[in-house]
Protein backbone atom coordinates (compact mmCIF):
# COMPACT_ATOMS: atom_id res chain seq x y z
CA UNK A 1 0.00 0.00 0.00
CA UNK A 2 2.37 2.47 0.97
CA UNK A 3 4.14 1.86 -3.11
CA UNK A 4 0.50 2.95 -4.42
CA UNK A 5 0.67 6.13 -2.19
CA UNK A 6 3.47 6.78 -3.13
CA UNK A 7 2.97 6.96 -6.50
CA UNK A 8 -0.52 8.74 -6.26
CA UNK A 9 1.29 11.45 -4.29
CA UNK A 10 3.43 11.77 -7.52
CA UNK A 11 0.63 11.82 -9.65
CA UNK A 12 -1.86 13.93 -7.68
CA UNK A 13 -2.33 17.11 -10.15
CA UNK A 14 -4.35 14.75 -12.43
CA UNK A 15 -6.12 13.17 -9.32
CA UNK A 16 -9.87 14.62 -8.44
CA UNK A 17 -11.29 12.21 -5.80
CA UNK A 18 -10.11 8.54 -4.11
CA UNK A 19 -12.00 5.83 -2.20
CA UNK A 20 -10.95 2.99 -0.38
CA UNK A 21 -12.60 -0.15 -0.03
CA UNK A 22 -11.27 -2.81 2.05
CA UNK A 23 -12.55 -6.30 2.04
CA UNK A 24 -11.49 -7.78 5.11
CA UNK A 25 -12.80 -11.50 4.38
CA UNK A 26 -11.04 -12.07 1.39
CA UNK A 27 -7.90 -9.64 2.39
CA UNK A 28 -8.54 -7.01 -0.38
CA UNK A 29 -8.30 -4.10 -0.49
CA UNK A 30 -9.90 -1.56 -3.86
CA UNK A 31 -8.95 2.24 -4.52
CA UNK A 32 -11.40 3.53 -7.05
CA UNK A 33 -9.88 6.78 -8.70
CA UNK A 34 -11.58 9.31 -10.36
CA UNK A 35 -8.74 11.48 -12.51
CA UNK A 36 -8.49 13.82 -15.12
CA UNK A 37 -5.51 14.25 -17.38
CA UNK A 38 -4.75 13.18 -21.21
CA UNK A 39 -3.68 9.81 -22.08
CA UNK A 40 0.10 9.83 -21.68
CA UNK A 41 -0.37 11.11 -18.19
CA UNK A 42 -3.44 8.27 -17.37
CA UNK A 43 -1.36 5.55 -18.94
CA UNK A 44 1.56 6.63 -17.37
CA UNK A 45 0.20 6.28 -13.87
CA UNK A 46 -1.97 2.78 -14.22
CA UNK A 47 1.13 1.56 -15.97
CA UNK A 48 3.34 2.16 -12.78
CA UNK A 49 -0.02 1.18 -10.64
CA UNK A 50 0.04 -2.21 -12.76
CA UNK A 51 3.88 -2.59 -12.30
CA UNK A 52 3.67 -3.29 -8.54
CA UNK A 53 3.79 -7.01 -7.54
CA UNK A 54 0.59 -7.85 -6.02
CA UNK A 55 -1.60 -5.17 -7.68
CA UNK A 56 -3.59 -5.28 -10.77
CA UNK A 57 -5.23 -2.00 -12.26
CA UNK A 58 -8.85 -1.75 -14.59
CA UNK A 59 -9.42 1.46 -16.67
CA UNK A 60 -12.02 3.11 -17.95
CA UNK A 61 -11.55 6.43 -19.91
CA UNK A 62 -14.54 9.02 -21.27
CA UNK A 63 -14.40 11.26 -23.88
CA UNK A 64 -14.66 14.51 -22.36
CA UNK A 65 -15.85 17.55 -24.65
CA UNK A 66 -16.09 21.40 -23.13
CA UNK A 67 -18.47 22.83 -24.63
Amino acid sequence: MPRVNTLLSEYSEIVLGRQGIPIRDHGINIISLVIEGNTDQINALTGRIGKLEGVEVRSILTKYREQ
